[in-house]
């Protein structure tokens, strides 16, 4: 029969922080007094194996590694991560499951990539607006009921050993790159077209036919004549893809992903074995590295649409008001059918109680920017 350290190691091979107090335990009360606080200074850092969903050159890897800075430093140096892009272990769209199986320790990532097990995953990133935009439905998961609904989907309902932290309320994302302009609904019907998630769901509604990409194999599909035309996320990412080299009409604004945060899946074992102060700082490190992420996106993603105008010859556009109320009327029609499944039922109905007592109060108070930008910018905005 083995002993309770011997059972530990071998039922845990990832309990790194059993395994090093055990062995001090082994040695006895005299090793320990010996050894004292310098040697648990000394200790080796706890690594972390987390992959990203993205590829190497993305401003969303800049992003990840935002984390990994702050983690590392407020850790003193007790944590280290190992940051890998996607397809380093698995591919973009198996981080959940490689995190599940202990394949990987953690990832970042966004919920919608693993929709295939269930499409509520797409009501933690990319469901229904309601009305409200990314500040509100991360308000929403911290404060609103949708930690809980989270936990439930993931663990109770499809039996992940993982936990998840959501951080970085996402701009909305743009309708995308098309090589003609676009201005009615009928322009669009019949188009191949890149989404994932729910907005696959949505935008089938709406006469598109859609492939569900990670976003590397993008542009190349864009070439090959794939798809036609296609969204990812931001004029960083984009531009660093090559967008600007397959199309030059670029569509800001839509209701088809407006929502989104990235999520920071852990290994629930792994993480449950690591000493509370260690979890404390990869929980809170979420919200750290979200504040950093958000000043670095508007930074950089107002800079970069500037470029594309003017060093590529992008022309962008505001998505017409056609093709946006089609999207609500897509989404009036889908709801129904999302309904149909309890849980997801549940969660939208959770999503629009706080949305509407939130936004209310966020639109009665907000002032029109717009109003104030065209007051000292006359004639830049052109809506």
């Amino acid at each position: 029969m083995k002993n309770a350290t011997t059972a530990s190691i071998d039922t845990k091979p990832t309990s790194r922080r059993q395994f090093l107090k055990g062995g001090l335990l082994a040695t006895g009360g005299v090793a320990a007094s010996t050894l004292g606080a310098p040697a648990v200074l000394a200790q080796q850092p706890i690594v972390i194996k987390m992959q990203t969903s993205w590829p190497s050159g993305d401003i969303w890897m800049d992003f990840a590694r935002e984390y990994v800075e702050r983690v590392q430093q407020m850790s003193g140096g007790r944590l280290r991560i190992d940051l890998l892009p996607a397809g380093a272990v698995v591919g973009a769209f198996q981080v959940l499951d490689a995190v599940n199986d202990g394949i990987i320790d953690a990832a970042h990532t966004v919920p919608v990539y693993w929709y295939g097990k269930h499409k509520a995953a797409s009501l933690f990133g990319t469901g229904p607006v309601w009305g409200g935009d990314a500040n509100t439905m991360l308000g929403w998961f911290h404060q609103g009921g949708g930690k809980e609904l989270y936990r439930e989907l993931t663990q109770d309902i499809l039996g992940l050993d993982v936990y998840g932290f959501y951080g970085f309320p996402m701009p909305a994302q743009p309708f995308g790159w098309f090589k003609e302009p676009v201005t009615s609904v009928e322009d669009i019907r019949g188009l191949k077209y890149r989404t994932v998630g729910l907005a696959a769901d949505l935008l089938q509604q709406m006469g598109m036919s859609i492939s569900q990409l990670p976003g590397g194999e993008i542009v190349p599909a864009m070439e090959r004549g794939v798809i036609d035309a296609f969204e990812f996320n931001n004029p960083s990412s984009d531009m660093r893809f090559g967008a600007q080299d397959v199309a030059k009409n670029y569509f800001l604004s839509s209701y088809h992903q407006a929502s989104e945060s990235f999520e920071f899946l852990f290994n629930k074992d792994f993480f449950d074995d690591l000493d509370e102060d260690l979890q404390a700082i990869l929980r809170y490190g979420v919200e750290a590295a979200s504040t950093s992420n958000t000043a670095t996106a508007l930074d950089n993603y107002s800079k970069d649409l500037q470029a594309l105008q003017e060093e590529h010859g992008v022309t962008v556009h505001r998505t017409s008001s056609e093709i946006l109320d089609a999207q609500l009327q897509a989404w009036d029609k889908l709801i129904p059918e999302l309904e149909e499944d309890d849980f997801m039922k549940r969660c939208m109905e959770s999503q629009k109680e706080w949305v509407e007592r939130v936004v209310f109060y966020e639109l009665m108070n907000k002032p029109d920017l717009a109003l104030a930008y065209e007051h000292y910018f006359p004639g830049k905005l052109n809506l």
